[in-house]
């Protein structure tokens, strides 16, 4: 007897299956990022600048076991298995190599075109995992690591499970367009929300960018609105967008075309069929 893999479309089959189980820790691990993020706009922060270099230790702490839960979960459940682990391996090590090529240029991040790429192919819970492990690999590369970290993690986890919940039915020239366009939201997005967890304790007191502890949550999103537009978006996150722009128009088929082939070899999930081969 002998066994048979077939693998016909495999680079439709996420590398990482989201189950019952696993869409609740997921949507845990979302709930609490945007508790990390949010929390100022309805509770009154510490008056001091950078009050989240104390309690960043203890979010951290809080992040990466829902983090690994999610990958344990998806282990236990059998919607992760050793190539998808090792594929993950492979892929974080790699965007967090290219990292450095651009960090600290006028937003010029060549982290997340790769990130939007293995999202689309590999699924919602491969981007979420691929996020998150390659901002923290590329921060311990770059010395990066500091109060900042687990708010880019679970910012970076989101882009990529976010690309994994594009529509699959695009194809051909109309996918890259619209990855094109995902990556400038999340370009934007990404600076948006990463100025959060510093805006209430750095933006000054009694200006029309300061925050205001106590006052309606509608009146801060207002002033935090402001401060980012002057702040960011028009320089930081501008860069990050046209990096995203053209990393994907550049490199995206060739990258989607090999990171298919790769899901298409691995053959996830791909069933076993066994076959009898008969003598002579």
């Amino acid at each position: 007897m002998s066994t048979t893999v077939v693998s016909s479309g495999a680079d439709r089959v996420p590398a990482v299956r989201v189950g019952a189980r696993s869409a609740v820790v997921l949507a845990l691990a979302g709930a609490a990022g945007l508790a990390m993020f949010f929390w100022p706009l309805f509770a009154s922060p510490e008056p001091e600048a950078m009050a989240h270099s104390a309690d960043a230790p203890l979010i951290f702490i809080v992040a990466m076991p829902i983090l690994l839960a999610v990958a344990v979960a998806e282990m236990t459940s059998g919607g992760m298995d050793t190539k998808a682990l090792a594929l993950l391996g492979v892929l974080a090590a790699l965007n967090a190599g290219l990292r450095p090529l651009g960090a600290g240029l006028m937003g010029i991040e060549t982290v997340f075109f790769l990130l939007v790429l293995a999202g689309r192919v590999f699924g919602p819970g491969f981007g979420f995992l691929l996020g998150a492990v390659s901002l923290f690999a590329s921060a311990l590369l770059t010395a990066g690591v500091g109060p900042w970290l687990p708010f880019q993690m679970i910012s970076s986890a989101w882009i990529g499970m976010g690309a994994g919940l594009l529509p699959r039915r695009v194809t051909g020239r109309a996918e890259i367009w619209m990855l094109v366009g995902y990556g400038i939201v999340a370009a934007y997005g990404f600076g948006f929300i990463m100025n959060m967890w510093f805006w209430p304790f750095t933006a000054g007191i009694d200006t029309q960018l300061s925050f205001v502890a106590g006052a309606p949550v509608v009146e801060n999103l207002q002033r935090f609105a402001v401060f980012t537009l002057y702040t960011s978006t028009w320089n930081w996150d501008t860069g990050r967008a046209l990096t995203n722009t053209a990393a994907i128009l550049l490199a995206g088929p060739a990258v989607l075309a090999a990171l298919r082939r790769a899901a298409r070899r691995a053959a996830f999930e791909a069933p076993v069929a066994f076959t009898e081969r008969r003598p002579g």
